[in-house]
């Protein structure tokens, strides 16, 4: 009997069915200098079609992180004096600081974000490998198999881990707490669909990164 597999179908002609294991599309963002990690779940479709963290439009991630680093007053993140301080993140730090006094510099493109993190010793990644998943529903993922953490561990400054969202809470302590013995804090998701969190709300409770 042939088995019946739900498919989905992205605007951009990517063909994914549940049945089917996907992979984790691109590498975690860290450097030697990293101090604190956040981890989510899995990429969304729009993630995986950008092949960077948190592509979907209505995600309030950047938003939230963005709110949080301009309350503390670090808008542009470490000093022009850091030997890891490349030509792109002056770029950055100049453009963050050339938004009026009273506006949110939120990043927009791959590289801004990508700089964001960095200036702010902030490292990305996931707890999830591969996995079966329908769309972006992490309600639907199955037969997870977890990321390896400890390279970033290994080769950063990090010393706490925050989750995004509960589902990706419990896979780290199921499968990733015991191997590098940092417990993780939860945070509320960031995801569209955590709609009874406002971004205000999110930006104060995500503040404990600091």
């Amino acid at each position: 009997m042939e088995k019946n597999i739900e498919t989905s179908k992205s605007k951009k002609g990517i063909r994914e069915e549940v049945g089917e294991i996907l992979t984790h599309p691109f590498e975690p963002l860290y450097d030697a200098e990293s101090r604190i990690l956040i981890l989510g779940s899995f990429p969304s479709v729009k993630s995986r079609e950008q092949n960077f963290f948190y592509g979907h439009p209505q995600n309030r991630f950047w938003k939230v992180l963005a709110n949080v680093f301009t309350d503390s007053g670090n808008v542009s993140g470490r000093g022009a004096d850091t030997n890891a301080h490349t030509s792109a993140a002056t770029a950055f730090a100049e453009a963050a600081l050339a938004v009026p006094s009273n506006s949110v510099f939120v990043p927009q493109t791959i590289e801004e974000k990508r700089d964001f993190l960095l200036n702010h010793h902030v490292a990305l990644w996931d707890v999830i490998y591969s996995c079966r998943i329908h769309g972006s529903s992490d309600a639907s993922i199955r037969d997870a198999v977890p990321t390896d953490l400890r390279r970033i561990i290994g080769n950063s400054k990090v010393d706490r881990i925050f989750v995004n969202g509960q589902t990706a809470f419990k896979l780290y302590q199921k499968h990733q707490q015991q191997l590098i013995s940092l417990p993780a804090s939860v945070l509320p998701s960031t995801s569209p669909a955590n709609a009874a969190w406002s971004v205000e709300r999110l930006t104060e409770a995500w503040k404990v990164i600091l």
